[in-house]
């Protein structure tokens, strides 16, 4: 335990304290019984001996005697003192054999202490008695037994029973010296406090108790203890107030990092769609253009041609699908017009479904073109996928979405009729063939699927 040996740390150093305690104890116990046995020995021997001498004033006859009458005296006593040795080791022996009373340590402790402890100072009756008994008796031992050991997982079990104490076994343990500096502590909790402020670690029980404060003084450490609860009190309330702050902070900080997240993607979004409509609305405007430039030169062929168009538009062009109108050349019938008929159309033929898939293509402005081959191949594919399904076999002319999505536009009609399709007597409606070929209604479904695609 001296100062030059390694350094323990608080566990350790709390054990060893506590087995050199038991030693001691042990020892002492040892010494006190061995103490005893050699006291009754010098008794023995001494009134054996003083038996054993004779008287000097009698005659030697006399004498003799009496010397072998002391004798046989002597022998006689010592076999009672044996004797008497025999029962006496008998009698503690059945002593220490019978059954130890148990009594509640907590009878004995001051009451003014404990109504001090749960009234002023607000510990429970359970906790006021713990510490009373683990700090000396003492309101300050107390406090600060319970100060050290508040968050102890056993701090709120029972207190248990314990052995009754023999007043005459010897002084009562009352604190706690220190072998190297010599100062007294009053309980566990300030010879553990004490040594891990010193570093000291030769202590050993004292019967010399802590010295008593007055009420005064009692009062006084009260409001001191009062104090430091409180001042621990507040400085928690402050670290838990700056963490709070600090979490608050941190909140806050996701909360506008969420924000700005959210506005940017709003941010991102909004330029999409104003470069969507940008693109649309440059693309619509090239597209009239081109239709203005191919109206303006189809007006210049009328007017070159005395209101005659010699050939219809190709797939970039404006394609008028209405009657022509031809002026008599002579003049004899000048401001009389006679209505004649547009030539028949070319037959719709396998040969230029490429031809028509690329026309319906052609249409970019604001996505018609898409929608047209979308339509085409809804009506081909249920065909193709359903051959025996009646109603997928015909295709209603009056539909508003036939009429609107696939008729306007060149090549839409011709590709339908070119895979096999062909008007009613009506002109309502067009109508599969039987004999449609089914090789070229799968190639026409590829190929307007593909188109799609790309598109």
């Amino acid at each position: 335990t001296g100062a030059g040996n390694a350094v323990l740390s608080a566990a350790e150093a709390r054990a060893q304290r506590i087995a050199m305690f038991e030693k001691k104890a042990a020892a002492t116990s040892t010494t006190a019984a061995s103490t005893d046995d050699d006291n009754k020995m010098d008794i023995d021997n001494d009134t054996t001996a003083n038996e054993n001498t004779p008287m000097e004033t009698e005659p030697v006859a006399v004498s003799v005697e009496k010397e072998n009458t002391t004798q046989n005296k002597s022998e006689d006593k010592q076999g009672n003192v044996d004797e008497v040795k025999d029962d006496t080791t008998m009698d503690e022996t059945t002593t220490s054999t019978e059954e130890t009373e148990m009594v509640d340590p907590t009878l004995s402790l001051p009451k003014e202490h404990i109504e001090t402890l749960t009234g002023a100072m607000g510990f429970t009756l359970l906790r006021a008695q713990k510490g009373l008994l683990n700090g000396s008796n003492s309101v300050k031992g107390a406090v600060e037994w319970l100060m050290a050991h508040q968050d102890d997982d056993d701090i709120d079990d029972p207190i248990p029973l314990v052995p009754k104490h023999n007043a005459a076994a010897g002084a009562t343990v009352q604190s706690y010296k220190c072998n190297e500096c010599g100062k007294i502590l009053s309980n566990m909790a300030n010879l553990e406090l004490h040594a891990n402020k010193t570093g000291h670690s030769d202590f050993e029980e004292s019967t010399q108790a802590a010295k008593q404060l007055t009420e005064e003084e009692k009062a006084a450490k009260i409001l001191e203890i009062k104090s430091l609860l409180k001042a621990k009190r507040a400085e928690r309330e402050e670290v838990e107030k700056v963490d709070d702050v600090e979490r608050e902070k941190q909140r806050r900080s996701m909360g506008q990092q969420m924000i700005k997240t959210k506005q940017e993607m709003e941010r991102q979004a909004t330029l999409r769609h104003a470069q969507k409509l940008k693109k649309e609305k440059e693309s619509f405007k090239r597209e009239r253009a081109r239709i203005r430039a191919e109206l303006e030169k189809d007006k210049a062929e009328r007017r070159a041609h005395k209101g005659k168009l010699t050939s219809r538009l190709g797939i970039d062009g404006y394609n008028p699908d209405a009657i022509q109108y031809d002026v008599d050349a002579e003049g004899d019938n000048e401001g009389q017009v006679q209505a004649t008929p547009v030539k028949k159309k070319s037959k719709a033929s396998v040969a230029k479904i490429d031809e028509y898939i690329s026309k319906v293509s052609g249409y970019k402005a604001a996505g018609d073109g898409g929608k047209c081959l979308k339509i085409l191949l809804a009506y081909i594919k249920n065909v193709v996928d359903n051959p025996n399904e009646e109603k997928f076999k015909t295709v209603n002319m009056e539909n508003k979405v036939f009429k609107t999505k696939v008729k306007p536009f060149i090549g839409a009609k011709s590709l339908l009729l070119a895979v096999g399709f062909s008007p009613n007597v009506g002109g309502t409606a067009l109508v599969l063939a039987e004999h449609a070929d089914r090789e070229v209604l799968t190639l026409a479904k590829d190929k307007i699927a593909a188109a799609y695609a790309a598109y």
